[in-house]
């Protein structure tokens, strides 16, 4: 298909829409799903034929009559801090207010310091670092992909590393969404794919499917590929960092799902049913 034969539908979803109450948490107006739920209406009823989700954004199971196609080479997965006040999480002034809305950001950042204020901060890259700029908050922790995507990476004070601060599932990640008896789109779909991408995201949703559809636990997720080898890292955390239970996994990129699945079937094990927040 030629480029000049695509048209591009913006769709605005529920989840952009959302800005009568600025401080309240995404997860309590209905989580992940706010940003898929118009744009895989339109597909089910063929407005469009392909959607293109943040694959962090999707909820770990789809509608039925829908299918993840194709994933675009995965940007940079990495957190990054946004202050004029430190270079790193360690250097911030203690009691510092952060703003966040993500559960699993706010979990990690409490428990590299359990000092930190938390406090909800919404909007798009740019509106956030505004409110950084104008002093509603000492610092916030954004997604590398999105700042380097905007040309907006300059800003960022340092970008934090995997170990240190793991990203969500699928965070850097693009995903094409079509209709799965669509045999044509998904041909279409299916030649941009990124393999390794691919098989990265099917460890990761497998472990956040496996941890249940509902969950507002934080949740963190990651998988690299090097060759043949898949290696899955996995965490949940209460809300105040105190508590972790973190999992680790390799195996055979062929295996990728399976390994994944079985990381979030052993978290779910030994942190036991109290440790989970549900909807």
């Amino acid at each position: 298909m030629a480029p000049e034969a695509i048209k591009i539908e913006v769709i605005r979803t529920t989840g952009d829409k959302i800005q009568d109450r600025p401080d309240r948490p995404l997860a309590e107006a209905g989580g992940k799903g706010l940003f898929t739920k118009e744009i895989e209406e339109a597909l089910l009823a063929g407005a469009i034929d392909i959607a293109v989700h943040s694959s962090k954004d999707l909820p770990a199971f789809l509608p039925e009559g829908l299918m993840l196609a194709a994933f675009l080479p995965r940007e940079d997965p990495r957190d990054a801090l946004i202050s004029s006040k430190a270079n790193s999480l360690r250097d911030l002034p203690h009691d510092a207010l952060v703003g966040t809305s993500s559960p699993r950001r706010h979990a990690l950042l409490k428990r590299v310091r359990p000092d930190l204020r938390i406090a909800p901060m919404r909007g798009n890259v740019e509106t956030r670092l505004r409110k950084i700029e104008a002093g509603e908050a000492d610092a916030t922790v954004l997604a590398a992909a999105g700042l380097k995507r905007l040309g907006l990476l300059s800003a960022a004070s340092a970008v934090l590393e995997v170990e240190e601060f793991l990203p969500a599932a699928g965070q850097g990640a693009i995903a094409l969404e079509t209709r799965a008896d669509d045999d044509k789109i998904r041909a279409l779909a299916a030649a941009v794919d990124d393999a390794d991408t691919a098989t990265a995201l099917a460890a990761e949703r497998a472990f956040l499917a496996a941890l249940g559809g509902s969950c507002r636990t934080p949740i963190a997720g990651h998988a690299q590929i090097e060759g043949d080898i898949v290696s899955f890292h996995g965490l949940i955390a209460t809300i105040d960092g105190r508590a972790a239970v973190e999992v680790f996994r390799q195996g055979r990129r062929a295996d990728a799902a399976a390994l994944g699945a079985d990381a979030g079937h052993d978290v779910k094990a030994r942190a036991g049913a109290g440790f989970f927040v549900e909807d």
